[in-house]
């Protein structure tokens, strides 16, 4: 399994921890999230590489879509 960073505020249990099959787990406080791996590193470089190239979506789009409120359908 591979490790799950979690952002707590001391109160909520975060739903990364209600996500976790039952067992026994580690939890440590970290200053930094870990490096990148060459995967992610590649698949930012490349998003960002097209991005620059015209190739993005409209921010106004991603809200909406993430927002579920698409009204161009």
């Amino acid at each position: 399994m591979d490790p799950t960073v979690i952002t707590w505020n001391g109160t909520r249990i975060p739903d990364e921890l209600r996500d976790l099959p039952p067992g026994r787990y580690v939890i440590a406080s970290i200053d930094e999230p870990p490096p990148l791996t060459d995967a992610e590193d590649a698949g930012i470089r490349a998003a960002l590489d097209a991005l620059d190239a015209g190739r993005g979506i409209p921010l106004a789009d991603v809200v909406r879509e993430l927002r579920g409120n698409d009204r161009s359908k």
